[in-house]
């Protein structure tokens, strides 16, 4: 069901032949709407797919290794305040 659900999803997001005319050719069949009106939207767009990818990258770094050994770090507060309550 999901699969189905994303397979329709997928193809209606599709550009509508109008919308195609628009785009440049790398964008063509893949997105609605009016194409890049000006060289700064790109310059826009790039940036964004920057930011983007380097928050993933640092969440899924910091996620893995997230390199606080501090002892008074204020983790240790929740993880240490089980074993108080436990002695």
């Amino acid at each position: 069901m999901l699969s189905i659900s994303a397979l329709l999803i997928s193809l209606s997001s599709f550009a509508c032949p109008a919308c195609e005319k628009q785009q440049p050719k790398w964008l063509r069949g893949i997105s609605h709407g009016a194409g890049p009106q000006s060289d700064w939207d790109m310059v826009i767009v790039w940036g964004m797919v920057i930011i983007v990818l380097l928050t993933l990258y640092f969440s899924i770094k910091f996620i893995i290794r997230p390199g606080e050994k501090s002892a008074d770090h204020i983790k240790r507060l929740v993880i240490n305040h089980d074993e108080y309550n436990h002695h």
